[in-house]
């Protein structure tokens, strides 16, 4: 290219390489991975400790209680966000019940309609769901909002 057409040319800084591509997708499956293990522990301790709680209610508390420090640790490490909380947590929020919809729909396809065993069942749901998950949560969720971008620039 001449360097007369080139000092016509605005200067586009070039976007960097996103930290996101493996190292988002491990942070994910880590946070995600350690969030059910901190379930499996906090439920079956508040079981345990017999609250007088039916057993179903102390899961889904114990999972209510992990939301919020879970999608701290995605903010965070798996997606280095900078999007606002006001944004993002709601957004994660609506994530979460889709993910409740699709998990329900992967299990009534691989058990019911495919006939998968029930754990190979669970795998095949759990992978789904995931990777349905990061995709929407990388590009909605935790993505920056694009209207205030356009306006700073």
């Amino acid at each position: 290219m001449s360097a007369a057409l080139e000092s016509l040319m605005r200067d586009v800084p070039r976007p960097a390489q996103s930290r996101h591509d493996w190292l988002g997708v491990f942070s994910f499956v880590g946070v995600g991975a350690g969030g059910a293990l901190a379930f499996v522990v906090l439920s079956s301790v508040a079981i345990w400790m017999q609250t007088g709680l039916a057993d179903w209610l102390v899961n889904t508390l114990s999972y209510a209680v992990l939301i919020l420090p879970v999608y701290l640790m995605h903010h965070r490490y798996s997606f280095g966000s900078d999007a606002a909380h006001r944004q993002a947590l709601p957004r994660y929020l609506a994530v979460q019940a889709m993910a409740l919809v699709l998990a329900a729909m992967f299990s009534y396809g691989a058990l019911n309609i495919v006939g998968l065993p029930t754990v190979l069942a669970s795998i095949v749901v759990v992978v789904l769901t995931a990777a349905v998950n990061y995709v929407v949560l990388r590009s909605w969720a935790f993505a920056q909002d694009r209207a205030g971008i356009a306006l700073a620039m």
